[in-house]
């Protein structure tokens, strides 16, 4: 199939709802219908502001996380549409990929 590999970056301290910012858009790809979704915690990275984001002993908050998911354009517009209405504020990549499952029956 033709899609998208759409990737968000956040922090473990970035929150929406009173819920950390990753697990939120873990929770609402699952709730939109969305196939499957990846969290990936990293160990050190920065971003525009060029800090050094960093899982630290004492400042767990600042780890840098990713989501990553393979969807259909409809369902990436649809997602990142109902991010907007969220007013959420995250960085993402919207990358054209070809995907599928292999194997199984």
């Amino acid at each position: 199939m033709q899609g998208y590999q759409l990737s968000f970056f956040t922090q473990q301290g970035h929150r929406h709802h009173g819920v950390p910012l990753a697990e939120w858009l873990m929770q609402e790809a699952h709730r939109l219908g969305i196939g499957g979704a990846t969290l990936f915690s990293a160990s050190e990275g920065f971003g525009q502001d060029r800090r050094i984001h960093a899982a630290r002993f004492f400042e767990l908050t600042d780890q840098p996380e990713e989501v990553t998911m393979a969807l259909s354009g409809h369902e990436a517009e649809r997602l990142l549409e109902r991010l907007r209405e969220e007013g959420v504020k995250v960085f993402y990549v919207k990358t054209p990929v070809e995907y599928g499952m292999l194997g199984g029956d």
